[in-house]
């Protein structure tokens, strides 16, 4: 069977070695007589497999103990709510920076429990671009400042980290693992696992101890960062095969170089790409250059009403849901870290092809 090549933003590729090793195992895990996700989260063989990602991952970010590593469960979106419920304290603001739909919906929800301070929005510029740290209107009495490095849909991504007094927290769910990071430079790192990490179900926290602790009283249980912390991710019944599936991806990151390797294959990537867009009168993408997502790559044609045709005809080439997000349109290569240079080549080569018969 000829496996296609995936662009969706989510759920993503992930790496045939791991789902190759998943097939081997489901079954029969290492010879247990059953599959893992059937065994007790509370067996010794599924808390040695937690145990065993989470060191694999502490070793691919070089963190530090100073840091608590958290599996939960409800996507990034019930990070949203978890984030003032855990940091607001006794403070009723908190800053955030407006760069697209995921910092959009961070901030709609951040209103439920607090005054938020939009410190900065790139909005009028229809998110192509990043608004610098010096024109940021930051408040005196923020509890935190929250930003999305790295936005799905738009496209757009920093490459610097911002400088600010109150802890910094990072919805880092399209480019956590695509590169080296500096975890030291954040008080909380979130991030959904459907795109670097592993498939959906799992969601990744990573808070700074200090932090823990200054939940609400309100809070739910199943929200609050101590409450998972104290119980090693496992208050409930955690997403275990998720969890071992992620486990995997570490390995194979890990025996791939790590992330500085990961890094130089993802820009490698991204630069061919946007190079076949930049030398083509008939594709576009509308990011500023200094804040072009390695991720997600958007991309339209000069002629709409090809759109419909090419996403047929890309599809029957087993190039599979390149199909912009609904409120952008056009067209949005993700290439995350499972999707190979083969595949980025095998997009270029079609979309050079389809231009010289519908340019």
């Amino acid at each position: 069977m000829t496996r296609c090549y995936n662009f969706c933003a989510g759920p993503a590729s992930l790496p045939e070695s791991v789902l190759e090793t998943a097939r081997d195992e489901m079954l029969d895990w290492h010879g247990k007589g059953l599959s893992l996700m059937e065994m007790s989260h509370r067996s010794p063989e599924v808390v040695g497999v937690a145990e065993r990602a989470e060191q694999t991952l502490r070793d691919l970010l070089g963190m530090s103990d100073d840091y608590a590593v958290l599996f939960l469960q409800g996507g990034a979106s019930t990070q949203f709510s978890a984030v003032p419920l855990n940091l607001l304290g006794d403070k009723g603001r908190a800053d955030y920076v407006n760069t697209g739909q995921w910092s959009k919906k961070a901030i709609a929800e951040a209103k439920r429990y607090c005054d938020v301070n939009v410190a900065a929005s790139s909005e009028d510029t229809n998110f192509s671009t990043i608004p610098p740290q010096d024109s940021w209107q930051l408040g005196a009495d923020a509890a935190y400042l929250h930003y999305t490095p790295n936005e799905t849909i738009g496209g757009v991504e920093y490459f610097w980290t911002p400088r600010v007094q109150v802890p910094l927290v990072a919805d880092m769910s399209s480019t956590i693992l695509s590169r080296p990071l500096q975890v030291d430079d954040f008080g909380v790192i979130y991030a959904g696992a459907q795109k670097n990490i592993g498939p959906a179900g799992l969601t990744l926290v990573i808070v700074r101890r200090d932090l823990l602790g200054r939940a609400d009283a309100k809070c739910p249980a199943m929200l609050n960062w101590q409450t998972a912390a104290d119980n090693d991710s496992m208050y409930n019944t955690p997403p275990t095969y998720a969890l071992y599936l992620s486990g995997l991806v570490f390995d194979w990151l890990q025996r791939g170089g790590g992330l500085e390797a990961m890094g130089a294959t993802n820009r490698r990537k991204a630069q061919k790409l946007y190079g076949a867009i930049d030398d083509s009168a008939f594709y576009a993408n509308p990011v500023e250059l200094a804040s072009r997502s390695l991720m997600n790559v958007p991309f339209t044609l000069a002629d709409a009403a090809l759109d419909k045709l090419f996403l047929q005809e890309s599809e029957a080439a087993g190039l599979l849901n390149l199909k912009g997000h609904r409120s952008v349109g056009g067209m949005r290569a993700s290439i995350y870290n499972a999707v190979s240079e083969a595949a980025v080549d095998a997009l270029i080569a079609f979309m050079q092809d389809f231009e010289q018969r519908n340019g």
